[in-house]
């Protein structure tokens, strides 16, 4: 058996900088640059075409993929007379967009302790646009950390009651509420993956939690060249309180 392939679309970078098109997209497809030897689409079209057949239909797949299609679209104003186009919705607005044309009327909200405040703005910009909202912070149930087997050394507050989050809890909330989608506001790693596992409805993103850039991630890499340089250059030391 021959090993896998390591599929790296993000080299094709080069690419649209210097072509301004990929293989994947181009504005004509009869001159479009090749495929990379390691590009998905050349080594299994059979897995292209069988995930695009789910999107044929009337099932929850198709309709999701078909409004999020339509939503792409409306995301822009195009300019008459000029092949350019500017980008009018911001990402809160994109996601009424999404959920109205879904027919969604139940949206809930798994939210981060420290996000509350923009928890609420959401809700009140939410149930302004006609939708029921749920909301459900990650310390749902307050249980101290030491019941995950974790020493008082990797609290954040040594010495302190210090929560746990419960993500699992906050998708069993919503999903005893029947909600149609729900929201991600700034959970933390690991345990947006969990809150997505157990949710019974849709999920999408809206903030993703980074402490340092005001939970602006993609600001890391607009920095690679000078601030986070580093990244690039040397192991991220994971050093756990107390240790040398």
């Amino acid at each position: 058996m021959s090993d896998p392939i390591n599929f790296t679309c993000s080299q094709c970078s080069a690419v649209w900088q210097r072509e301004g098109q990929t293989n994947c997209w181009s504005t004509k497809p009869d001159q479009k640059p090749g495929q990379p030897k390691n590009c998905p689409a050349a080594h299994g079209p059979e897995v292209i075409r069988e995930a695009f057949d789910l999107y044929s239909g009337d099932s929850e797949d198709a309709r999701i993929a078909s409004v999020a299609a339509r939503v792409e679209g409306l995301c822009y104003q195009p300019i008459p007379g000029s092949t350019a186009v500017n980008a009018r919705w911001t990402r809160v607005e994109d996601t009424i967009a999404f959920a109205r044309l879904m027919e969604y009327r139940k949206i809930g909200i798994a939210t981060c302790i420290g996000l509350l405040s923009e928890t609420e703005n959401l809700s009140k910009i939410l149930r302004s646009q006609g939708f029921e909202v749920s909301s459900v912070c990650c310390k749902s149930g307050s249980i101290d950390k030491l019941e995950l087997g974790l020493p008082e050394s990797v609290k954040v507050r040594p010495g302190t009651f210090e929560p746990a989050c419960n993500p699992v809890a906050q998708a069993r909330f919503l999903n005893e509420m029947k909600t149609d989608m729900n929201v991600i506001v700034g959970l933390c790693v690991g345990h947006d993956m969990l809150f997505q596992k157990y949710s019974e409805a849709p999920v999408t993103t809206l903030v993703v939690k980074d402490r340092v850039t005001g939970h602006n991630p993609v600001g890391v890499l607009y920095g690679q060249n000078f601030y986070y340089k580093r990244l690039q250059t040397q192991p991220l030391v994971i050093q756990e309180p107390g240790e040398k």
